[in-house]
C-alpha cells in the first residue's frame, strides 16, 4: 500500500507493508488526517541520523473507516464506520504510538489499525475533516483543565498557532474568559479572532500586559505580609510558541498569583529567574497531550457545533501532496492546519 513516511532527506511517499488487525483491533482506511507541528519537529530530528533513521509512517491526528474487525473484537463497530481514537495500539512488544512507531504505520497511509477498546464513533452528518481535529482540539482541552480557569477569570493565550487556536477555541466553548489573544501573525490573530478572542493584541505594536486593569484583574498586595486573606489570583495564561524566553516574559508580565501552563513544544533549553516568581506566587504548569476523556470531550465540542472548525482547516493534499504540505507548513502564516486525505 502507499504510505508518507520519514526519510533522510525529508518525507517521501512509497509503498509499505499492509498492516494486519491483531487480536482486538480493526483495520481501517484513513479518510482524513492532520499535520502537526511534532511531525515537522520529528522529521527534522530524524533527518540527522542520515540512513540510519527508522521508517515512520507518520499521521497521528485522524478520521478512519473502519474496513474489517480482527480477532477478539466485540462487534461495537461493523465495517463502514467512521472512528477516531488516541493514536495508540497495540504492537507486538507493547503499546505503539500511530503516526510515531517505526512498527505501525500512523494516518498518512491507505491503511492502518487501530485498538477497539479506544475508539469512538464519529457522529453521522460530522465532516471527516471536522472529525480529524478532535487530537489537536485535545491539547487545547487538557490545557484549560489544567489552568483551572473559574468564572470571570482573564484568560490570556500567548501564540495563535494551531495549539494556541486550540486554546482559545476550548475556553470559548466552556464559557472561559475574557480572552486575550497575542500574536505576531495578522492572519493568526483574525483566526483568533473568529474562534471568539475577545481582545487580539500585535506585540510588535503593545504588550498584552498592559490592560490587565481594564478588564478587571485584581491587584495583588505586593507582599502577603501587607494583607489579609489575599484573594486568589484571577489570571491564567497560556504559552503556546515554545520558544526560549517566553516563560520568563510571561513571570514578569502577568499579575500576581497568576496560573501559567506551558503548551508549546520547546525544544531548546531555557532559563527563568526563580525570585521573580517567587515573590509574585506565579504557578507554572507544563502540560502533555490529554487523557482519553477529554479527547472525547474534544470530539463532543466538535460535533456540537461549539467549534469553528472550519476556521482551522486551510488546505489539503493527497499522499503525492504531503512532501509540499511541509514545506508550506514551514512558511510563516501560510497555513494553520493541512489535513492529508490518504484515499
Amino acid at each position: 500500500m502507499l504510505a508518507a513516511f520519514t526519510t533522510a532527506s525529508g518525507v517521501e511517499v512509497g509503498e509499505v507493508p499492509e498492516p494486519a488487525a491483531g487480536a482486538g483491533q480493526v483495520l481501517v482506511a484513513p479518510l482524513a488526517a492532520g499535520i502537526c507541528g511534532s511531525d515537522l519537529h520529528l522529521v527534522d530530528e530524524l533527518a540527522a541520523f542520515g540512513d540510519e533513521a527508522p521508517r515512520i509512517v507518520l499521521g497521528h491526528e485522524f478520521c478512519a473507516e473502519i474496513l474489517e474487525r480482527g480477532p477478539e473484537t466485540s462487534g461495537r463497530f461493523r465495517p463502514g464506520d467512521r472512528v477516531v481514537s488516541v493514536p495508540y495500539a497495540d504492537g507486538p512488544s507493547g503499546p505503539e504510538g500511530l503516526g510515531l512507531s517505526p512498527v505501525l504505520p500512523g494516518g498518512f497511509a491507505q491503511r492502518t489499525v487501530m485498538q477497539e477498546s479506544l475508539l469512538l464513533r464519529v457522529p453521522d452528518g460530522m465532516p471527516d475533516d471536522h472529525a480529524a481535529l478532535t487530537e489537536p482540539l485535545a491539547v487545547g482541552v487538557h490545557a484549560v483543565r489544567a489552568a483551572r480557569p473559574a468564572a470571570g477569570d482573564v484568560a490570556l493565550v500567548v501564540g495563535c498557532g494551531p495549539i494556541g487556536l486550540a486554546v482559545i477555541a476550548v475556553l470559548k466553548a466552556e464559557g472561559h474568559g475574557p480572552v486575550v489573544a497575542a500574536d505576531f501573525s495578522p492572519a493568526r490573530r483574525a483566526l483568533a479572532e473568529r474562534l471568539g478572542a475577545d481582545i487580539v493584541v500585535d506585540p510588535a505594536e503593545s504588550s498584552p500586559y498592559e490592560r490587565w486593569a481594564e478588564l478587571g484583574v485584581v491587584e495583588q498586595p505586593p507582599s502577603p505580609l501587607l494583607g489579609e486573606g489575599v484573594p486568589a489570583g484571577n489570571v491564567v495564561a497560556f504559552e503556546c510558541v515554545g520558544a526560549p524566553g517566553l516563560i520568563q516574559r510571561l513571570v514578569d508580565g502577568v499579575p500576581r498569583h497568576t496560573r501559567i501552563v506551558g503548551v508549546g513544544v520547546a525544544m531548546k533549553p531555557d532559563t527563568i529567574t526563580p525570585v521573580t516568581a517567587i515573590l509574585k506566587e506565579v504557578s507554572i504548569t507544563f502540560v502533555y497531550a490529554y487523557r482519553q476523556e477529554e479527547f472525547a470531550h474534544a470530539l463532543g465540542l466538535l460535533a456540537g457545533g461549539r467549534v469553528d472548525a472550519a476556521a482551522f482547516v486551510t488546505g489539503g493534499v493527497g499522499l503525492g501532496g504531503v512532501a509540499g504540505a511541509f514545506a508550506d507548513l514551514r512558511v510563516p502564516d501560510r497555513h494553520v492546519k493541512i489535513l492529508v486525505h490518504p484515499r
